[in-house]
């Protein structure tokens, strides 16, 4: 799959269903026929939106794992907690199950936030946050993250 690009935002209606912005769904398009599994995140109060095809790239990865390692064990418990398979209508809608709504605190305003392979589904005003980062200096993280790559031939990273 190619990279997802882009942040968009939308409304959630009564029924938790969430209308994908035109250009989201259009670089979704070839993963429309497949479905999508939707998740918690690992690491933060949002909604992973995974392509079907992505999602068993990643269930290869974790069914290497061994089971009888119980800290293996109880990580696949908790990555899979709550794990739906969801489609996206024929309106370009996406139903988010009632529990998912809760994990996220999703309430009105919602962001779909591109995370490389991914969508990430948030809350609009934990988004925010998020990215404000007061307690993250993103210069330094990202000297942190990528400072040490140089993989290209011409010296940038």
């Amino acid at each position: 799959m190619s990279t997802i690009v882009g942040t968009y935002e939308c409304k959630v209606d009564a029924k938790g269903r969430l209308l994908l912005p035109a250009p989201l769904k259009k670089q979704l398009a070839s993963s429309l026929q497949n479905g999508f599994v939707l998740k918690r995140s690992v690491f933060q109060s949002c909604l992973e939106l995974y392509p079907m095809e992505e999602w068993n790239l990643m269930m290869r990865k974790i069914n290497k794992l061994n089971r009888f390692v119980k800290k293996n064990n109880d990580f696949i418990r908790r990555f899979t907690a709550g794990v739906k398979v969801v489609e996206i209508d024929a309106l370009g809608r996406l139903l988010v199950p009632k529990d998912l709504v809760v994990f996220a605190a999703i309430s009105k305003d919602v962001v779909f936030s591109s995370a490389i392979n991914i969508v990430e589904i948030w809350d609009k005003d934990l988004y925010e946050k998020s990215i404000n980062g007061e307690d993250v200096d993103f210069a330094d993280l990202a000297e942190e993250v990528m400072g040490n790559i140089n993989d290209d031939d011409n010296g940038i990273s």
